[in-house]
């Protein structure tokens, strides 16, 4: 492993160098950025070409040059010595000053739509996968090849037009037709029924209850007026975790396993405490603050998995340190919510953005500013999300099928294990060992989709700095771009390589 390692770190290495020398190349030598100076009229003209020059080593041919940015790049590597430099741009400011805020927009983009697709791409793979040929799979099928054939500004124009400004309007008086009420009804219990199966009563009963409590819920909302003040409250909060325990229960560890289910059920109750005990903390809390609570959730979770599970201890650690995380998740939720009537106000009643990453002088605690991040970055990420989760659909439901076909499937089944079992334990695992290929090309890929859709919806991004640093000449900020990129794209396909040892018994890595 250590060898192996090693020789990956060696030649990523030899890689990045080869492939910045070439990107150094190509564009010091397409651009001048001393054109717009050169056909400048100002009198000090040319003691501003002058000292740019100098700044920029403008007298130094390309391939020395770049020689000259590799050592200032390498003191990156050194450790607390704040000694990294990538050069300085045409405005004379430090790339190494502009860069990690470019990231953060970036990476939180990028991030979020490449979890999310993953998510909802396998979870859709193995759906359609178990449910081959059903009207569920044709209508996955065809939107998946539909989105992945959409262009990302395309689905970003749409999206600004349709979804943020019709929400936005919508939201001026919120009240949902009656109609529409009924078409959404039927469309979730016709989806709902396709994914639970079964014979015709079954999918009949499933598919009506459905049909009728989405119906109910959804005239509440326009009757109450519940997305100007929207809340969970204790009681969604406890319903909503219970099924969340009994769901990964079934899922997991099945409902047989009767300490698992009372794992998660204990948490629920623990997380319905803390839903009373925590108002005040959260009324004062920061985000460094969510993120202990965060890791104390799971932690908690966990021990009491430990205490309960018995002779299996890891199921039932699994179930509930899940459960709590996701009921932690549903306590913040509501804290959210609490706070959305004070950022409608803010923002004029407009809350979902199509431009910029925040709102220009907002003010407001830890809760007003994480809505605002999520508003306007919720279309840039579904832009992105749309595009890629298409792509992880098609993949996990080939890669299910295929599994399900193995003989070592036939084998699990022949010798009466439950279906979940053979799906989670047997199919499931090596049904993954060809998405972490497609994880690690996906994140290139959804870095270069990002450069499109933040010049659309305006995010001050390594996007933006890439093609503000391309259009005039500025090499050093488009070599800090690139080296992000490079560095990421290495990384993950490194990853990869490890993943498939940990997925494949058969793989070893020396």
């Amino acid at each position: 492993m250590v060898s192996f390692i090693l020789r990956r770190i060696f030649v990523s290495v030899l890689i990045l160098l080869a492939a910045s020398f070439i990107m150094y190349m190509l564009t010091a030598y397409s651009s001048d950025p001393l054109a717009d100076l050169r056909q400048s009229q100002s009198l000090n003209k040319e003691r501003l070409i002058q000292a740019l020059t100098l700044s920029l080593q403008l007298d130094v041919p390309p391939p020395l040059r770049w020689f000259l940015w590799l050592g200032g790049a390498a003191k990156c590597l050194i450790p607390f010595a704040n000694a990294c430099d990538l050069g300085s741009t045409i405005s004379n400011a430090q790339v190494t000053d502009i860069l990690p805020r470019a990231m953060q927009s970036t990476i939180q983009l990028v991030t979020g739509a490449l979890v999310l697709a993953i998510l909802l791409g396998l979870a859709l793979g193995i759906i359609t996968a178990l449910r081959q040929y059903s009207g569920l799979d044709n209508v996955i099928t065809f939107t998946s090849f539909f989105l992945f054939s959409l262009p990302s500004f395309l689905v970003a124009v749409l999206l600004k037009e349709f979804f943020a400004i019709g929400f936005n309007n919508f939201l001026e008086k919120p009240i949902i037709a009656i109609p529409l009420i009924i078409a959404i009804a039927v469309i979730l219990g016709l989806i709902v029924q396709s994914i639970i199966g079964g014979d015709g009563r079954r999918r009949l009963i499933v598919g009506g209850a459905t049909s009728v409590i989405s119906a109910i819920v959804l005239y509440f909302i326009s009757l109450s007026g519940w997305l100007l003040h929207p809340g969970l409250g204790p009681v969604a909060i406890l319903l909503l975790s219970v099924g969340v325990a009994v769901g990964l229960t079934a899922l997991i560890a099945g409902l047989r396993n009767r300490r698992a289910l009372i794992s998660g059920l204990i948490v629920v109750v623990l997380a319905l405490i803390a839903y009373f005990a925590l108002q005040g903390l959260f009324n004062i809390s920061s985000a460094a603050t969510l993120v202990i609570l965060a890791i104390v959730t799971v932690v908690v979770g966990l021990v009491v998995g430990f205490l309960m599970g018995g002779y299996d201890r890891s199921q039932s650690m699994k179930v509930a340190s899940i459960t709590a995380l996701l009921s932690g998740g549903l306590v913040l939720l509501d804290r959210f919510m609490q706070s959305w009537p004070t950022y409608f106000s803010e923002v004029n009643g407009r809350p979902i953005a199509t431009v910029g990453y925040q709102t220009p002088n907002l003010g407001g605690d830890v809760w007003v500013s994480g809505i605002d991040s999520f508003t306007h970055f919720l279309l840039p990420t579904v832009a992105l999300l749309l595009i890629s989760f298409a792509s992880y659909t098609r993949y996990a439901r080939a890669g299910m099928l295929e599994t399900m076909g193995q003989d070592y499937v036939r084998t699990a089944r022949a010798k009466g294990l439950p279906e979940r079992t053979v799906v989670i334990r047997h199919a499931f695992r090596n049904m993954l060992i060809p998405i972490t290929t497609l994880v690690a090309f996906d994140v290139g890929a959804l870095l270069g989709g990002a450069i499109i859709t933040e010049a659309i919806f305006g995010i001050p991004g390594m996007g933006q700095l890439f093609f503000a640093g391309l259009g005039r000449g500025d090499l050093n900020p488009v070599m800090g771009y690139f080296i992000v990129i490079a560095g990421m794209a290495i990384l993950f396909n490194f990853l990869a390589d490890l993943a498939y040892a940990a997925l494949d018994p058969r793989v070893r890595v020396h």
